[in-house]
């Protein structure tokens, strides 16, 4: 213990005068350290360069640490071919090879610098950047220039960006007015000087910039306003230009020529302040200003081609990640005859009984079996509005979904069309669906109740099989849209578009094989190489409905509309199946159906979802519908329509023959009775049939609790509709 204990002790002493003698070699080192310092210390004015100096070493550092770290997002815009990258052009051709309109941009830089006329190139030095050729990329006297006249004039009159740094931000930046991307123009104009020479960086300049009216660049832009190449335009016509690159939109020729003008001439006010032209050589310009080409809206069929652009957008994410080509002709599905003859029927009816039914949009698609998009019309006017309510608008489809709900039936194996049902009361919860007359048929045949539209069948059904198995088949039909499912489903409470009510029924006209819409036919670079094809790239059909089930929904549909509420759809020597759709208060009113040759589908309502004035899916959108496919029909060989084979069509009565007039091409047919006067005498007609075919009593209903069969759908008492046929 006691020798342990010297061990301890002797440890402890050491570690002790371990620690007093590290102190003590400390202080002196210290003091040493001290001691040196003492020689550069200064006094007065020398003391304070030091300081000053010390300070500024200081924050340059962070500030170098900040610029560093300003700077690493802006030099992530760029990429190893930003030089190359540019945004999709597309010429839209029809299914003929004739051009109908293009997208994206007007671009065209293959004009050298040496062959843009001086005029031009001093025009926009003079009011873009006059001393270009001198800055490094920053014009630092001209922001300070623009920062002082900003402050005297209590706002923006003048812009402290440098050509450099505009290019900058048309490379590689938006227009939002944010600090980041201001500090972003600065460190990326800087880049550019590094990388390019200053001709080249004015060529991109010049080649870039948006000029408005979907050009880019001076040459697309004198193309577009004055049909003729960049390097003819005159100096008026060179200071119109030179004039856009301030606010495109604004100055844009085309869309105000008076603000176009006065801003040309004050290009060439700056032409002389810059000194680079005298009054005497822009006198002529200014007595003579430049008249541009008339762009007056021309009559394209605008919706189709913004659902057309979006896919070849799709198309091209699908390209190799290396694939640099930007401009496409592309060869769509469109058929211009029948696409005049949607925007004619649709734009006459709104016009003529748009007010007496309370409606003021609508929309139509118009496609082959095969998934061809033939027309599409997104609203009356797409001036008014770009919304494609074809593509874009959810709406509840009414009646018109009722064909799901029975084809997913009949694909049970449980039903057929001439399986008895009983049309009588039902609730489910406190939710009790009526038939639009709110009587009752009774006992009847399962082609009867859809040919009436009967809601309660369509809900017994639903509660029979499941409502997530009629959602399944929608879906692999071709409803996009999501389908919620709740109680009223089966009637159409769900939302749709007009697209997807096309797509579904074309699966019908397909013979029960999918159907995937389709506006683009081939895409192609400007040289005519191939790049891509829906015959060799597009998704291939499969079978989505047994072809024995086919044969069954389809007569169904067509008893529909030869019998029951769809039968001012019918065309002379064409047998047509659809269906129509009204939904709660008249908010929505559908006419969807198809031949051996073409399905459609057909929307009328308002976009504020306000009521129309009873108008239902039979009325004004059968009667539309129609006049588009009986025009469609003309002159083309009639296919048969799957499951209906080469039966003779039905002969028209008086008041659809007659409604069914369209001038469209300079052909008239003769009409001797309105469509609206048609349309009260259809309306008579359906109420007189309703009459005769109704019961005299009461239906007896099933057993409460007991489960709905294929032979007896039954349910309680009514309370509450939801669809109207």
């Amino acid at each position: 213990m006691r020798r342990l204990r010297n061990v301890l002790l002797a440890i402890d002493s050491w570690i002790d005068s371990s620690i007093y003698s590290g102190g003590v070699r400390l202080r002196a080192a210290w003091d040493g350290f001290v001691a040196f310092t003492e020689r550069f210390n200064l006094q007065g004015p020398a003391r304070w360069g030091v300081e000053i100096a010390s300070e500024g070493m200081t924050w340059g550092a962070v500030g170098a640490v900040l610029m560093l770290a300003l700077a690493i997002p802006a030099f992530q815009e760029t990429s190893d071919d930003w030089l190359k990258r540019s945004e999709l052009s597309v010429t839209f051709l029809d299914r003929y090879g004739n051009t109908i309109g293009e997208r994206g941009i007007r671009h065209n830089d293959t004009v050298p610098l040496e062959e843009f006329p001086d005029h031009l190139i001093k025009a926009v030095l003079a009011t873009e950047d006059r001393r270009f050729y001198e800055h490094f990329g920053i014009d630092i006297p001209g922001t300070f220039r623009a920062v002082l006249s900003n402050a005297r004039a209590g706002g923006v009159v003048q812009g402290g960006s440098s050509l450099t740094q505009q290019l900058a931000k048309n490379l590689f930046l938006s227009n939002e007015r944010t600090l980041e991307r201001k500090i972003k123009e600065a460190f990326l104009a800087l880049w550019l000087e590094f990388h390019l020479t200053k001709n080249q960086i004015l060529k991109l300049y010049l080649d870039r910039a948006y000029m408005g009216g979907g050009a880019f660049g001076v040459d697309a832009a004198a193309q577009y306003y004055f049909g003729k190449s960049a390097r003819e335009v005159t100096l008026a016509e060179a200071a119109m230009l030179a004039g856009l690159f301030k606010a495109p939109s604004k100055f844009a020729p085309h869309v105000n020529l008076p603000a176009a003008r006065g801003r040309a001439s004050v290009v060439l006010d700056n032409l002389v302040d810059a000194g680079f032209m005298t009054e005497g050589q822009v006198f002529g310009a200014r007595r003579n200003p430049a008249t541009p080409i008339d762009r007056k809206q021309e009559d394209t069929p605008d919706y189709y081609l913004d659902y057309a652009f979006d896919q070849v957008k799709t198309i091209v994410e699908t390209l190799p990640k290396n694939y640099a080509e930007r401009s496409f002709v592309v060869r769509t599905a469109l058929d211009p005859n029948i696409q005049k003859a949607a925007d004619t029927a649709i734009r006459e009816s709104l016009k003529q009984f748009g007010k007496d039914y309370g409606t003021s949009q609508s929309a139509m698609v118009v496609l082959e079996p095969n998934g061809a998009v033939r027309a599409m019309v997104g609203g009356r006017d797409y001036g008014e509005s770009q919304f494609n309510r074809a593509t874009d608008a959810l709406r509840q489809p009414g009646s018109s979904f009722k064909p799901y709900v029975y084809t997913a039936a009949l694909m049970t194996g449980k039903f057929t069309p001439q399986t008895m049902v009983v049309d009588g009361p039902i609730c489910i919860g406190n939710w009790c669906p009526q038939n639009y007359g709110r009587s009752y048929a009774g006992r009847l045949p399962l082609i009867q109740a859809l040919t009436r539209s009967l809601n309660t069948v369509a809900v017994k059904l639903a509660e029979a099989i499941g409502r997530g198995r009629i959602v399944d088949l929608a879906h692999a039909m071709g409803v996009k849209s999501e389908l919620k499912i709740t109680r009223a489903l089966p009637l159409g409470a769900a939302e749709v578009t007009v697209i997807d009510q096309a797509t579904g029924y074309a699966v019908f006209a397909n013979n029960g094989m999918s159907v995937d819409p389709h506006a683009v036919l081939e895409m192609r670079t400007p040289a005519g190489d191939p790049v891509w094809s829906f015959d060799r790239n597009g998704p291939k059909p499969h079978r989505v409905i047994p072809e024995n089930i086919i044969a069954m929904i389809n007569p169904m549909l067509n008893s529909v509309v030869e019998n029951g509420t769809g039968r001012r759809a019918m065309i002379p020597g064409t047998k047509v199946s659809g269906k129509t759709g009204t939904t709660n208060a008249y908010r929505d009113a559908w006419f969807v159906g198809f031949t051996g040759n073409y399905a459609g589908a057909i929307w009328f309502g308002n976009d504020d979802f306000t009521p129309t004035r009873k108008m239902t899916g039979g009325s004004l959108p059968a009667m539309t519908w129609q006049k588009v496919m009986a025009f469609a029909h003309q002159g083309i060989e009639l296919k048969p329509t799957p499951g209906l084979g080469n039966q003779p069509a039905p002969k028209l009565d008086g008041a659809v023959a007659e409604a069914s007039s369209l001038d469209i091409e300079g052909f008239q047919r003769p009409v001797t009775l309105s469509p609206m006067a048609a349309t009260r005498l259809m309306a008579l007609s359906d109420r007189m049939r309703a009459a005769a075919e109704a019961p005299r009593r009461s239906p007896s209903a099933a057993l409460p609790g007991s489960a709905p069969t294929g032979e007896q759908l039954a349910g309680s008492a009514p309370r509450s509709a939801t669809d109207r046929n």
